[in-house]
């Protein structure tokens, strides 16, 4: 599988995740001039700004290395642009998550089984 593939798979299962956690997913894929935010639900009274990692070889030690400083700065800068423009979520908490995908399984894979999902809830904040 290709690696947008596997991004985009890996996404699919993140969302379903979250929506299995009683989150509501509100978008999904959301870009803005400064960067890109894969999937962005409502738990309650927060908002989660959510980064999906989708990798098959690297374990959950090298998560670091996929969302440096640069890539969290980049995510804060794209979640205050939404909340700019959605301003009916401008009174609710925010919070920073990261979706670990681990071994997307292939479509025809039998029997179908999920991948290894983990996710760290509030991965990162701002330095104000």
């Amino acid at each position: 599988m290709h690696k947008t593939g596997k991004g985009r798979a890996g996404e699919q299962y993140a969302a379903k995740a979250l929506e299995s956690a009683g989150m509501r997913l509100l978008a999904s894929n959301f870009r803005s001039p400064m960067g890109e935010v894969d999937l962005i639900a409502q738990n309650g009274n927060t908002l989660v700004f959510a980064e999906v990692k989708t990798w098959a070889k690297k374990g959950i030690a090298d998560l670091e290395y996929g969302i440096g400083h640069e890539k969290q700065r980049r995510i804060i800068e794209t979640a205050k642009y939404f909340l700019s423009v959605h301003r009916e979520y401008n009174e609710m908490s925010i919070r920073f998550d990261v979706i670990f995908i681990e071994k997307v399984p292939l479509p025809s894979a039998i029997p179908q089984t999920g991948p290894r999902i983990r996710h760290l809830v509030s991965a990162f904040a701002e330095c104000i």
